[in-house]
């Protein structure tokens, strides 16, 4: 542990962990049948400011409705698990993360947000240590769609690993119930899983939600084109592409698409790649599934745990899930 008493920090990734990735992800998704990458290169500064503006459209209820969840539940999650430790997967700017800490008292309380950024890590880092003293924070730099390697946390009660904002709906089915049994081999007896949810609900509610009147997820999905640029050395045209969401009901997910207005040569130095597109091409940028609550314990049973609570907001579409070590 690195830093003062009430703050550490572990990196896990190497210096070139991001740029490797990006050129794997985006060298096989471009040359596959359809297109197809990971929505991971949304997020860098301008991204990130996007996703925050689409957070607070009234089409995009996700962020709302979990927040709302939350409040309401958080004390629940606190007398049900009575956990010492939190494990943040995708913890970002720990905003919503702060309801669940004070429900289970800060004082003592290790607090662990695993996050691909250092910057945001050290961004909250530095705002949480500030407003919660008491809390002995470590922050931890990694990749949490690779094993989890937790740091040394003293052991003096239950772990609780929370995964929210849906974020377990950009992984596919078949990866969905792998990844989730990772979880489950780090967790102990005592432990609790808590996930966030996005459930399925009326398809033109759901497509709203990816393609706003006001046009920001549009930009957003655009902006990928920007940071191709920047990083691969592409010569993608932003204006050469129309942004379209669409609902995919066999595979029970919202796709965010780009569609080629015209036929088009792309380059990409940086892979030495050149990439054609027919006119009318989509390359998918996102797959956002959606579930029922029948379904989240299906995948909770078949990744060996046992679902313990489960609270849903039938308005809004959206729930949270209390699990633990089956």
């Amino acid at each position: 542990m690195t830093g003062s008493r009430a703050y550490g920090y572990t990196d896990t990734l190497d210096a070139e962990h991001y740029a490797r990735a990006l050129r794997a992800d985006i060298h096989g998704g471009l040359t596959g049948t359809p297109k197809s990458t990971a929505p991971t290169w949304f997020y860098d500064a301008r991204g990130s400011e996007l996703f925050e503006e689409i957070t607070q459209l009234p089409e995009y209820p996700l962020w709302r409705a979990e927040l709302g969840l939350l409040r309401l539940h958080a004390q629940d999650v606190a007398a049900r698990t009575r956990a010492r430790s939190m494990i943040e997967l995708g913890s970002g700017s720990s905003t919503k993360s702060k309801l669940i800490l004070e429900a289970l008292g800060p004082a003592g309380l290790n607090y662990v947000p695993v996050d691909v950024s250092a910057d945001a890590l050290h961004q909250a880092g530095a705002h949480l240590v500030q407003e919660y003293p008491e809390i002995r924070l470590h922050a931890l730099r990694s990749d949490f769609t690779a094993p989890l390697v937790l740091p040394d946390l003293p052991e003096d009660g239950p772990r609780l690993i929370a995964f929210l904002g849906s974020t377990l709906g950009n992984f596919r089915r078949g990866a969905r119930v792998p990844f989730l049994r990772g979880l489950r081999d780090v967790m102990r007896p005592q432990d609790f899983l808590l996930i966030g949810a996005d459930l399925v609900k009326d398809e033109q509610e759901m497509i709203a939600a990816y393609d706003d009147a006001q046009g920001v997820t549009a930009e957003f999905d655009k902006h990928l084109l920007h940071v191709l640029n920047r990083e691969l050395d592409a010569d993608f045209d932003p204006d050469a592409f129309d942004h379209t969401a669409v609902w995919n009901g066999a595979e029970s997910h919202i796709e965010m698409r780009l569609r080629s207005r015209t036929e088009q040569l792309v380059k990409i130095r940086e892979l030495d790649l050149a990439v054609h597109f027919e006119r009318g091409e989509e390359w998918i940028t996102e797959r956002s599934a959606k579930f029922t609550t029948d379904g989240l314990r299906e995948e909770m049973t078949e990744a060996r745990l046992r679902t313990q609570e489960l609270w849903a907001d039938s308005d809004a579409g959206f729930a949270l899930l209390l699990a633990a070590p089956a």
